[in-house]
């Protein structure tokens, strides 16, 4: 432990598992720093540029770009940037698409019982499968487990639960209904097939960039032909007939994301992300394991989330020093979610092998010390 201090008293910046807004590469942010009063030569900052003028439609247009090669997204599918957050989207969704039908919707945790709760406020929604198990979220259920509408608008599912700490590994197949999922804090953290969703949606500030831009990715007849009854502003007809210019985008959020992506390319794309990211797991689930009356998970196994795993101490107070401790070492972020309390560790792209590294031997040495 004693070496643990010294090398956080030498840090510059602290370890931050922070579940969203959550950390950022550091050569994002400087090469945002080294910018920020001038870009590219301009006099003036991305920020004070007009959203139209032609310094930001480079910048947007790189984005698409990238997203377009690090995702491989087919030619079926357009590529949106919208605000609200998933939150939006949860609305936005069933006002888009429901059209007068049922949705199906898979409960696996807070977010998407939240999804589904607006989906019944705009018209109908059903539950097809839950991650529940003797009233807590414990895992994710599998295919034949569900009980899908042949005749849904759609089957709507979160690929990762930040507050639960449980991940899907395999998608769920909804045959001829069209496939929506809410993928906020993994999308990229691995390479997917895009043409097998109909709608992907996930806000920017876990696994992206920072919190203020939302990014869709639909097939194309999807955005088309929106509701006329709802406004102008909610229909995706709109966004997309724009090009997501509709009206002022969060210029500097993607200005961000833009420079994450060209991090994220820079280090091998999404094959490269899931490499690191399944050490990480590999790293923070062995220490969990190694010590399964301490470090306590209710996840199954094959649930598990690479992005926000979860545990419990024996109690609540050890739980709490853990937390002071962690953070005599410029550890940040790591107490769960008020709702169900514990110890999360998130791990986006972002956050450094590293960083797992340090933390799993502080809490080796907690397990030592308190075990």
């Amino acid at each position: 432990m004693d070496r643990l201090l010294e090398f956080a008293r030498i840090m510059t910046r602290a370890i931050n598992f922070s579940a969203g807004p959550a950390a950022l590469p550091l050569e994002a942010l400087k090469a945002a720093q080294d910018e920020l009063l001038d870009f590219e030569g301009s006099g003036i900052s991305i920020m004070e540029h007009s959203h139209r003028g032609k310094e930001y439609a480079r910048v947007h247009e790189e984005t698409k770009a990238l997203f377009h090669e690090l995702l491989n997204i087919p030619d079926t599918h357009q590529l949106l940037f919208m605000q609200g957050g998933a939150s939006a989207q949860f609305a936005l969704v069933p006002m888009n698409l429901l059209r007068g039908r049922s949705a199906d919707y898979i409960d696996t945790g807070t977010w998407s019982k939240k999804a589904f709760n607006e989906a019944n406020i705009v018209g109908k929604a059903r539950i097809a499968g839950t991650g529940k198990v003797d009233g807590r979220y414990t895992r994710v259920p599998k295919q034949d487990e569900l009980d899908l509408d042949p005749n849904a608008a759609y089957l709507h599912f979160t690929s990762n639960n930040t507050i639960m700490g449980t991940q899907f590994h395999e998608f769920p197949d909804s045959g001829d209904v069209p496939l929506i999922v809410d993928m906020s804090s993994d999308l990229l953290w691995r390479p997917i097939d895009v043409s097998k969703f109909d709608l992907i949606y996930a806000g920017a500030q876990k696994n992206i960039g920072p919190a203020g831009i939302t990014i869709l990715i639909g097939r194309k007849e999807l955005f088309q032909d929106s509701p006329k009854e709802l406004p102008a502003i909610f229909r995706y007809e709109t966004v997309a007939e724009g090009d997501s210019l509709h009206n002022t985008i969060p210029v500097f959020p993607l200005y961000m994301i833009r420079n994450v992506l060209r991090w994220v390319k820079a280090q091998g794309g999404a094959p490269e992300m899931e490499k690191r990211n399944r050490t990480k797991g590999e790293l923070l689930y062995g220490m969990i394991d190694e010590a399964p009356d301490f470090f306590r998970s209710h996840i199954d196994k094959d649930s598990r989330s690479f992005m926000n795993p979860v545990f419990r101490l024996p109690s609540e107070d050890l739980e709490k020093k853990f937390i002071e401790e962690a953070a005599k070492l410029r550890i940040s972020g790591i107490k769960g979610h008020r709702s169900v309390g514990g110890i999360r560790v998130s791990m986006y792209n972002a956050v450094p092998i590293e960083w797992v590294q340090t933390f799993v031997e502080f809490a080796r040495d907690f397990h030592k010390k308190f075990g």
